[in-house]
């Protein structure tokens, strides 16, 4: 995707927090931050449809990764 710096650089924190989430609560809370991060760029159409979903999609693939290393 190509996004402008400073939502690169939010983008990028927001995974870290999600790859670095601890419990089940750090992760809830850090896929709810990403995903409101990202319903804010789509409210203001910050960015077109494509890279909106695939931040989402991103998020959440982060999330569900995260997720089974903490089943394991």
């Amino acid at each position: 995707m190509n996004l402008p710096n400073a939502v690169q650089a939010q983008v990028l924190k927001l995974l870290a927090q999600i790859a670095r989430a601890q419990t089940a609560d750090d992760l809830f809370r850090a896929s709810d931050r990403a995903e409101g991060f990202v319903l804010g760029l789509e409210t203001v159409k910050a960015l077109n449809a494509w890279s909106i979903e695939g931040l989402y999609k991103a998020f959440d693939d982060a999330a569900t990764t995260r997720r089974s290393e903490h089943e394991q």
